[in-house]
């Protein structure tokens, strides 16, 4: 595939502004391989082949079971993966795409039981991250 539009060069601004809001999220106090988890499952979803590829072997770097990493695709029906780690795939997977009712109750309240309200906020922060790289990186 050709290469498209190179967003870096277009609007350095913009992009220098969205890498530095990524290096802020890393500082953030949520859980990195929780956030590992996200940019994985957001990436599947979007079909970034790119980012996928970055993240997975950010994670293996980082000590993430390869086990995991194939399982992060049937997170739900693996036993891989504790509640909190569920919760935060739930909500990568609602948020990702987004349906006509948005976040359920339910959802919320699961998530409620596992973070924080600080943690919901850079959780909810990593996916908005993840889902607006790889809409870059698909066009590029």
């Amino acid at each position: 595939m050709s290469s498209r539009v190179n967003h870096f060069k277009t609007i350095p601004a913009l992009a220098k502004a969205l890498g530095t809001a990524s290096m802020e999220l890393g500082k953030a106090s949520l859980d990195k391989k929780i956030r590992q988890l996200v940019d994985i499952r957001a990436s599947q979803m979007n079909h970034c082949a790119f980012c996928l590829d970055m993240h997975v072997k950010e994670a293996k770097l980082g000590g993430e079971r390869e086990l995991r990493l194939y399982h992060v695709a049937i997170w739900r029906e693996s036993p891989l993966f504790n509640a909190k780690e569920k919760a935060a795939l739930a909500l990568t997977e609602a948020l990702t795409r987004i349906g006509d009712h948005g976040v359920s109750e339910v959802l919320y309240k699961e998530l409620r039981e596992h973070f924080s309200e600080v943690e919901i906020s850079e959780l909810t922060f990593s996916i908005a991250m993840i889902n607006a790289w790889n809409r870059l990186q698909i066009l590029s």
